[in-house]
């Protein structure tokens, strides 16, 4: 039965960043291993950090590395980090630190490992939450395997039912109250043994009860060195969770002063992100073959473009291009002039655009935002040009996010479902009402993407399930 409900509390995210990176095979704590433009660490705190219901960050670090972490909270602009500290010896001993480091005498408590870096804002969410109802939450996800119990010559002692079991990640949550207390009677117990803090509530506050909360396989850990190629491509395939929506006037306060660029703004997805940011204020230059007689695979057409906005605005905050051309068909018949076009198009412009805006915005700090499609994950027939280009913008994201890391540009990519434009209309003919993506949504979600700190991110915009989509749609 949960306990009664605890009042509205403080809420302050641990990041656990003691361990060292032995299993990984490196010098350096694998939590500082770069995946996708940017440490494991920056990752994970990034998640805690900007999601809204998160106080405080407390960072606990392997001894000897803190000066980096230091550096990357400098850099990042990490204001919610209240401290960096070591972390102990075990795991056990880098939550006493870090109770000890709270000075509250009641809290709500979130704890979660550096090196899971794809933890979704809905776990974070739903912890806290269960937090308002139970005293402590650990995070699990059920067994696709069949889990066995060996003796110590490794023959089998039991096979538990499947069913009742689950595979246990973090977050772990708890009230800080509850947490101090189990503490305070381990450390007394001669023989406690723990590796996670659940464990330690269970074992000496037995009548605490703990709730579960669902995770996700994508919540993976990092440990062995097969993991670092996994999560890169996670974070290349799977897309990441959007930024939270703003309100109008929220919007209108980040967009106030600042100009946008819109390569392909005349009509689809590149017109709505430009009335969208116009009607909040920002003074928004659209550009496209159509009106301005734009050719974003001319490298002259973009320097032009960029030298009529400094002359005009004096300064350039953000640059979108959602310019592209669906050309169809085997490649075999494909004629050599459709294989330029669509290549210089598909993915030279997006280069031309990051070399020609770069210095612009390296002095604002600010954001490039391109495009792909959920063809880029694998190349299908009929569309071998326009997936592999799309596929090239993907590693082009992460890249430049990481080249362009410390001058503090950011390079995000929107994923959308197959979504109501001109171009698709013009590719495939009308297709049935409602099985589309509305080409308004994927424009908010390029605003948010466009606002948020993040970087080197592939944000997935999606009409249904993800795996759903993905199984039913053709591009």
């Amino acid at each position: 039965m949960a306990s009664s409900k605890a009042p509205t509390s403080r809420k302050v995210a641990v990041l656990l960043a003691g361990g060292v990176g032995a299993r990984v095979g490196l010098d350096i704590p694998k939590q500082l291993i770069k995946v996708a433009g940017k440490t494991l660490l920056e990752h994970t705190l990034l998640a805690l950090h900007d999601h809204p219901m998160v106080d405080d960050v407390l960072i606990m670090m392997a001894p000897g590395h803190l000066d980096a972490v230091r550096s990357i909270v400098k850099q990042g602009g990490f204001d919610k980090v209240t401290d960096i500290l070591e972390g102990g010896e075990t795991r056990n001993d880098t939550t006493l630190r870090a109770i000890e480091a709270v000075a509250d005498d009641e809290c709500h408590l979130l704890l979660h490992d550096a090196v899971r870096p794809l933890i979704s804002a809905r776990i974070i969410t739903e912890c806290f939450e269960a937090l308002e109802r139970y005293p402590a939450v650990d995070v699990a996800i059920p067994s696709a395997d069949t889990i066995i119990e060996v003796n110590p010559d490794d023959t089998i002692r039991e096979i538990p039912p499947r069913a009742a079991l689950r595979r246990g990640q973090t977050p772990q949550a708890f009230r800080l109250s509850v947490l101090r207390k189990a503490y305070d009677l381990a450390v007394k117990d001669p023989n406690f043994v723990a590796t996670d803090d659940c464990t330690v509530v269970l074992r000496y506050l037995p009548d605490a009860p703990i709730t579960v909360v669902a995770g996700d396989e994508r919540n993976m850990k990092v440990t062995e060195p097969i993991d670092v190629y996994i999560a890169d491509k996670l974070f290349q395939l799977t897309g990441s969770d959007a930024p939270a929506s703003r309100s109008p006037e929220e919007y209108a306060e980040a967009l106030a002063g600042k100009v946008m660029v819109v390569f392909g703004g005349s009509y689809g997805i590149g017109n709505d992100i430009a009335e969208l940011a116009s009607g909040y204020g920002a003074t928004v230059f659209s550009f496209s073959r159509s009106s301005t007689n734009t050719h974003v695979e001319r490298r002259s057409d973009i320097a032009a473009a960029a030298r009529e906005v400094l002359e005009s605005a004096g300064r350039v905050d953000y640059v979108v291009n959602t310019a592209g051309v669906l050309p169809r068909g085997n490649l075999l018949e494909t004629t050599e002039e459709t294989v330029y076009s669509a290549t210089e198009i598909n993915y030279l412009a997006p280069l031309f655009i990051a070399q020609e805006f770069h210095p612009h915005l390296q002095e604002s700090k600010g954001s490039l935002l391109l495009f792909t499609s959920s063809s880029y994950t694998r190349g299908r027939a009929g569309y071998s040009l326009y997936s592999s280009a799309k596929a090239a913008v993907v590693n082009l994201t992460q890249a430049l996010a990481d080249e362009w890391s410390d001058t503090g540009i950011r390079v995000n990519c929107v994923n959308p479902e197959r979504t109501a434009t001109p171009m698709r209309t013009k590719a495939f003919g009308d297709e049935p009402p409602g099985s589309l993506l509305e080409s308004e949504v994927v424009a908010r979600t390029s605003l948010d993407v466009l606002l948020s700190r993040q970087t080197g991110h592939i944000v997935d915009v999606r009409k249904a399930d993800p795996l759903a989509a993905a199984l039913e749609q053709d591009l």
